[in-house]
C-alpha cells in the first residue's frame, strides 16, 4: 500500500490545500494530512490544532482514504510514524519551489527513503496562501470560495473576537 503524508500549517486551509489533497488522493492508497502545529510562525497560528484538524477532516469526508493527524515532531519522523513513503507538497510559484526544494533536500538528508513529490497549484489557486486569506479577512473582504464555508465563519468570529 503506497502512503502518502500531506503537512502544513494549515492555517487556515484554503481551496489550494484542498486541492492539492484531493489529487494526492487520487494518486495514492491513502493519505495522511498532517497539522503541524507551528510554534515558529510569527505571532502563532489564529487558529489551535484541533479547530485545524477538524476544518480538514470536514473538507475531506468526501475522500474515504484521507486521514488528519496534528503532529509536533521533524516531518521525517511523522513521515516514518506514519508509514509514509512519500511527502507530498503544492507549489504555487518558482518562489515556492526554492524553500520546498532545500527542506526536500534536508528531509532525504534525514531519510534517504522518504521521497518528496510536487504537485503544481491549479492557475486559479496560484496565488492563493493562508496569509492572504488572514488579510482579506482582516480587513473585510470576502474569503468565499478561498476557504471552505466553516472556515469563513470561523474567520469572521475569531478576527470579531480579536477587535
Amino acid at each position: 500500500m503506497k502512503r502518502a503524508l500531506c503537512p502544513g500549517t494549515f492555517d487556515p486551509v484554503t481551496s489550494g490545500h484542498l486541492d492539492i489533497i484531493g489529487r494526492a488522493a487520487g494518486i495514492f492508497d491513502e493519505v495522511v494530512v498532517g497539522v503541524a502545529l507551528s510554534h515558529d510562525k510569527g505571532a502563532g497560528p489564529l487558529f489551535s490544532p484541533d479547530e485545524r484538524v477538524a476544518f480538514i477532516s470536514n473538507a475531506v469526508t468526501h475522500l474515504p482514504n484521507v486521514s488528519v493527524r496534528p503532529f509536533d515532531t521533524l516531518l521525517v519522523d511523522f513521515a516514518q510514524k506514519m508509514d509514509a513513503r512519500v511527502i507530498v507538497k503544492g507549489l504555487r510559484a518558482v518562489t515556492d519551489f526554492e524553500h520546498e526544494f532545500q527542506m526536500a533536500q534536508l528531509n532525504y538528508r534525514l531519510d534517504e527513503n522518504i521521497e518528496t513529490m510536487f504537485i503544481m497549484s491549479i492557475p486559479e489557486y496560484a496565488y492563493l496562501s493562508s496569509s492572504a486569506v488572514k488579510e482579506i479577512a482582516r480587513h473585510g473582504g470576502s474569503v468565499r470560495g478561498l476557504v471552505p464555508d466553516a472556515v469563513c465563519e470561523a474567520l469572521a468570529t475569531r478576527l470579531k473576537q480579536s477587535q
